[in-house]
């Protein structure tokens, strides 16, 4: 299990744990964790360079969110494995909850987060052509929850973020596996001019049909290798 972190100064213990839980956050959001890969408490605060206490603080708060499981029997952790039935109401809730965000920040839009969303995209396509799936994994979350941010719906916003805990580790294998050529074309030109022209059923309809390819992806491959 590698999250690839920055080293986290140990002078503020409140700061410590707060950031333990981000990096340990942001690498299952961008499948930086691996599912299936069991790894100690220990070795994760050794990989972090903190000690074992706010990794324990961390994964407890992720495991209360699904995000991460403990075996009983050896304390090790993983993330919790994905079965059809859960792929299904993951899917579910991202398209109740999701396409709704999007048509909220649409109403909210300004040109500020036209350019950032602008910016993001550009940074996306590049990772797309380059066949860089880390690249890809970062955008796509950067550019979903730029667009949600704005919504001002704090609640939806929190439930948003506690589904991609959960399918970002198996969006990063079936990305990984089947190739960033193979991946279905994107709908954020279609988000971003809905939202430019503040047309909220426009990008409540381009983000419902983004996350539906990209599920249907996944679909296939759970499918696959059941």
């Amino acid at each position: 299990m590698s999250t690839a972190p920055q080293r986290v100064p140990l002078a503020d213990s409140t700061a410590v744990h707060d950031q333990v839980y981000d990096q340990i956050r942001q690498a299952l959001i961008t499948g930086r964790i691996a599912p299936g890969v069991g790894v100690s408490l220990r070795s994760l605060a050794a990989e972090l360079g903190v000690s074992p206490m706010p990794v324990r603080d961390a994964v407890r708060r992720l495991v209360a969110e699904r995000a991460l499981a403990i075996n009983p029997a050896n304390k090790r952790l993983s993330v919790p494995s994905l079965t059809a039935g859960r792929l299904e109401q993951l899917s579910q809730a991202r398209l109740w909850i999701e396409p709704e965000l999007a048509a909220r920040a649409a109403r909210l839009a300004d040109e500020a987060l036209i350019r950032a969303l602008q910016g993001i995209d550009a940074r996306l396509d590049t990772a797309l052509a380059a066949g860089d799936v880390d690249g890809y994994m970062t955008a796509n979350h950067a550019f979903h929850f730029a667009i949600y941010e704005r919504s001002g719906a704090d609640v939806l916003l929190s439930m948003a973020g506690g589904l991609w805990l959960q399918i970002g580790p198996f969006m990063r294998v079936v990305f990984g596996r089947v190739g960033t050529g193979s991946l279905p074309a994107d709908r954020h030109a279609e988000a971003i001019a809905a939202l430019k022209a503040r047309d909220a059923e426009g990008a409540r309809r381009a983000i419902a049909a983004d996350l539906s390819e990209g599920m249907d992806k996944m679909r296939a491959a759970v499918e696959a290798g059941s």
